[in-house]
């Protein structure tokens, strides 16, 4: 092919990439930008934007408090990653990655940063005793499944989401590959739900970590590329991602941080329980 790429011996990063989030990408790490991350009322801060990753540990919190763990209440900022925010001097020191999620949590001295929403998810089951079972079997199962989504949702969202949705070019070789993967994932999960109402006996951080790459993707919600995919066709899947989307702490975890999509769904950010009723985006703008 005349336009093969051929690699140079080293890579040097010399231009932007192409694609959506060209302008923030780059090769290396640390803070660009002088800035402390704000800090509200509650011990737990928590630092993100609405995508997956961050809707994990939204609805994590939701569901702490709607089972009337009232030590869960917290504040969540907004963390514009499209304007850089994630390389601020604060957040870095939150976490050095500079990908959100990041959690503070201040009842400790010195507070405690959390980062990887996995470790979050894993850190507030441990800190309120909610969501993950005892048992040593099952506890493992559990977090066999959370660490399956981790390393899963990469050629999700890296993969197929990036080169069907977000590369400033469709080339067919890496949406078929990453398309393929994403169907055989979908049909791990499928198999696996068969019988069952949620990933591990009871609903735990296994479907938490789960629900918002999948289970929103079986729904429609992920890249337009329902269709494309056929997510129709994984009922097990279907039925799971429906429960799981009626759950009032699911719908509240889904709107904090949110920036796109139904006004009505976004709550940029979260301070209060009463926010959702007063609409603080409107407040604060946006």
């Amino acid at each position: 092919m005349s336009d093969e790429y051929t690699p140079p011996k080293v890579w040097i990063w010399d231009q932007e990439s192409g694609g959506r989030f060209a302008s923030i990408n780059r090769p290396i790490a640390g803070a660009t930008h002088e800035k402390d991350l704000p800090v509200g009322k509650h011990p737990l801060q928590l630092y993100s934007l609405a995508t997956p990753n961050g809707v994990k540990v939204t609805v994590m919190l939701e569901e702490l408090l709607e089972r009337g763990i009232s030590e869960a209440e917290y504040d969540a900022w907004l963390i514009k990653i499209g304007d850089g925010d994630q390389f601020s001097s604060g957040f870095v020191a939150a976490n050095p990655n500079s990908k959100i999620p990041a959690l503070m949590d201040h009842s400790q001295n010195p507070p405690v940063r959390v980062f990887e929403s996995a470790s979050i998810l894993l850190y507030l089951t441990e800190k309120f005793g909610a969501f993950l079972p005892t048992d040593m079997r099952a506890r493992t199962e559990v977090m066999n499944w959370v660490f399956w989504q981790m390393g899963s949702a990469p050629y999700l969202g890296g993969g197929f989401g990036h080169f069907y949705a977000y590369a400033p070019k469709r080339w067919e070789y890496p949406i078929n590959r990453f398309a393929m993967e994403v169907k055989r994932q979908l049909d791990v999960l499928d198999r696996h739900l068969e019988g069952q109402e949620f990933m591990v006996g009871d609903y735990s951080i296994a479907d938490m970590a789960i629900w918002p790459w999948y289970g929103q993707l079986a729904l429609g919600r992920q890249y337009e590329a329902a269709e494309f995919l056929d997510v129709e066709s994984y009922t097990n899947v279907q039925r799971w991602a429906k429960a799981i989307d009626a759950r009032p702490a699911v719908l509240r975890g889904r709107m904090v941080n949110r920036v796109m999509g139904d006004p009505a769904l976004q709550l940029h950010e979260r301070h209060d329980a009463s926010d959702f009723d007063t609409k603080t985006q409107d407040k604060i703008g946006g």
